[in-house]
């Protein structure tokens, strides 16, 4: 779709409501506000883990944008993908434990997208940031360890590669440094440009 110029008394609105997606947007030095979005994040049947992050990704900026149709909206997923089957946030220690337990001496694909929508202007665009990450073949004990240390329960894989996750990786391979946090900066701004919105 044509971009449209960002006027200035446009708002810019990431619809998310991940505390590691706000502190990376706080990176771009740009006014935001912060809405969540109400969609279903249930995987649809053979849904793969590339197309699943893409749709919510749009569907979270889409939800916004609905309510605030004037308004530039990021939305943005993340899901996890080990040989193709997606993973979610295992949301408490027992989950956790598995999901680890799975991944590791294994190569993963985090599947991070991102969308920006301005409803009024009739601009919608998202992108991918694949990032290939290798887990070092853990110890039970150091699985352990490190999820009483981080309790990283709110993360896809369950692990925080900017925290004391990285001791759990031997490898991380991506053309767009934040995008294994949860937000690309690199796409999230290339997006925002095309949209209009100044970034400089």
């Amino acid at each position: 779709m044509p971009s449209t110029p960002h006027s200035p008394t446009r708002k810019l609105i990431l619809g998310s409501t991940s505390p590691y997606r706000r502190e990376l947007m706080q990176r771009l030095r740009l006014p935001f506000d912060v809405v969540a979005p109400e969609v279903d994040e249930t995987p649809r049947a053979g849904e793969t883990p590339h197309d699943l992050a893409k749709r919510l990704a749009l569907a979270k900026a889409q939800a916004v944008a609905r309510q605030h149709p004037s308004a530039v909206v990021i939305g943005s997923d993340q899901v996890a993908d080990l040989n193709g089957e997606p993973l979610g946030k295992p949301g408490d220690h027992a989950r956790a434990v598995a999901q680890l337990r799975r991944m590791r001496g294994q190569t993963m694909i985090f599947q991070t997208a991102v969308a920006v929508v301005c409803a009024e202007a009739g601009f919608a665009q998202s992108a991918l940031a694949p990032v290939r990450v290798v887990f070092r073949a853990l110890s039970d004990d150091e699985i352990e360890a490190y999820l009483q240390a981080e309790q990283p329960y709110d993360c896809a894989g369950s692990a925080k590669s900017e925290g004391l996750g990285i001791a759990l990786l031997d490898a991380i391979d991506s053309d767009d440094p934040t995008a294994l946090i949860g937000l690309p900066l690199i796409r999230t701004c290339q997006l925002l440009r095309a949209a209009g919105v100044k970034l400089l």
